[in-house]
């Protein structure tokens, strides 16, 4: 089955040009005036990747992006026309995957969202579940259950989460966390993205009672313990 792509722009050329070159690599595509319009269509059908310009009518795409994780994981790739720092910071803090700078290849635009979309499918563990404390990791199914019950990450959480379940009572730097989780596109985000999504994840395995915490390792990283380990 296609991979369903929503994209919001509020210049209708770029929409177009997003439009062909994303059909002509084998995708189904809808495209949206407004961040508003897509959140709405999400909400009644939701996709498989979504694309958000920052600047647009209405509520912007840093706001929309807030709140479509705040129900799905779906990735997230934030337009910016504005080559500043503090856009691509706040895209990743609220919990966007990768990002662009206008004006952009859409071939490369392309490639981004295959790669994406990549990491999702090639979660291919070597054995079906990773277990640490009352955790149970599933690459495959792409899902982390504690005490039966479902914890939601969104991909950039869980493949960080996985990271550390890899290497479970030994530190990870943020470096390396960096570079696997966002990839060696993005190795000059400020780390503080990295602290950001680990407090996330520690606010979603505390909601779920977990007894599994994500510590510091002050000037380096973080590493996964266990209470009852």
């Amino acid at each position: 089955m296609e991979k369903l792509i929503y994209a919001a722009d509020d210049e209708q050329d770029i929409l177009d040009v997003m439009q062909e070159f994303l059909q002509n690599a084998g995708f189904a595509v809808r495209t949206f005036p407004t961040g508003d319009a897509l959140f709405a269509a999400f909400q009644e059908q939701p996709c498989d990747l979504v694309v958000l310009d920052i600047m647009m009518p209405g509520t912007d795409g840093l706001t929309v992006c807030k709140q479509l994780r705040a129900v799905s994981n779906v990735p997230i790739v934030i337009l910016t026309a504005r080559e500043s720092e503090a856009d691509h910071m706040r895209g990743f803090l609220l919990g966007g995957d990768d990002y662009l700078i206008k004006p952009f290849s859409a071939s490369l635009l392309v490639v981004r969202i295959k790669a994406l979309l990549r990491r999702m499918e090639m979660l291919q563990p070597a054995s079906p579940v990773r277990c640490f404390g009352d955790l149970q990791y599933s690459e495959a199914d792409h899902t982390v259950i504690c005490r039966e019950q479902t914890v939601p990450l969104s991909m950039t959480e869980f493949s960080l989460l996985g990271c550390l379940m890899e290497h479970t009572g030994v530190a990870v730097s943020r470096d390396d966390l960096l570079n696997r989780v966002w990839g060696i596109e993005n190795e000059d985000i400020e780390t503080r993205v990295t602290d950001e999504t680990v407090r996330r994840i520690r606010h979603k395995l505390k909601t779920a009672g977990s007894s599994v915490k994500i510590t510091a390792v002050w000037g380096y990283g973080y590493k996964l313990e266990a209470e009852h380990a």
